[in-house]
């Protein structure tokens, strides 16, 4: 990009940050913020800072929040015994847009991969140990990925509550084999919420 000005090259590679941004994207991108008025710069820029500032996991499911205790778990009309437990918060923020679970969420922040070196106590299952300790009957929805990584967490997840008085069920498998859940469509996703499957031996 040697005929790019050493500012507009700044911008460019500041873009080209974001997952699956690549080089035409982030200078499309960059040309866009040029026409932008000073004033949405500037909310741009305090968005982002607010954003880095204020953001962080809910005390109690692992949610991304701007609150001590996420608005899903603070509400009282959820049925805070069943839990669907995702591997982050955009598949949480997936469900939310469907708009028809009323259940809570526990983020795993992650999955359980030995080939990368990612064990049990390298996720966020030990909060979700304690929070079905204090419930009557829960049901936990296995709603993660179908892949290598997520067959591991799902089985050992099981191996922990099985003698426990816990309901495992997980999401029906109309989902094509790798999907990421935050790319589902509503009605693919509902469905698959609608019609999970108890996890039997």
């Amino acid at each position: 990009m040697g005929a790019y000005p050493k500012s507009f090259e700044n911008l460019v590679d500041s873009f080209q940050k974001f997952p699956g941004v690549g080089k035409k994207s982030a200078e499309r991108m960059a040309l866009a913020t040029l026409d932008m008025s000073m004033e949405d710069i500037e909310n741009m820029r305090e968005a982002l800072l607010n954003g880095k500032k204020e953001l962080r996991p809910c005390s109690i499911c692992g949610n991304l929040t701007d609150q001590e205790v996420c608005s899903v778990c603070s509400d009282d009309s959820r049925d805070k015994n069943l839990i669907c437990v995702v591997e982050d918060y955009r598949s949480a923020f997936a469900f939310e847009r469907a708009g028809n679970y009323k259940g809570v969420y526990h983020v795993l922040n992650g999955l359980i991969s030995p080939m990368l070196n990612i064990g049990a106590e390298d996720i966020n299952l030990s909060s979700l140990m304690r929070r079905v300790e204090d419930l009557s009957h829960p049901e936990l929805i296995l709603a993660l990925k179908s892949s290598i990584e997520g067959e591991t967490t799902t089985l050992y997840i099981k191996a922990i509550f099985e003698q426990k008085d816990v309901v495992i069920s997980r999401l029906s498998h109309g989902i094509p084999m790798g999907t990421e859940i935050e790319y589902l469509d509503m009605m693919t996703l509902d469905k698959a919420l609608f019609d999970r499957k108890i996890i039997s031996d």
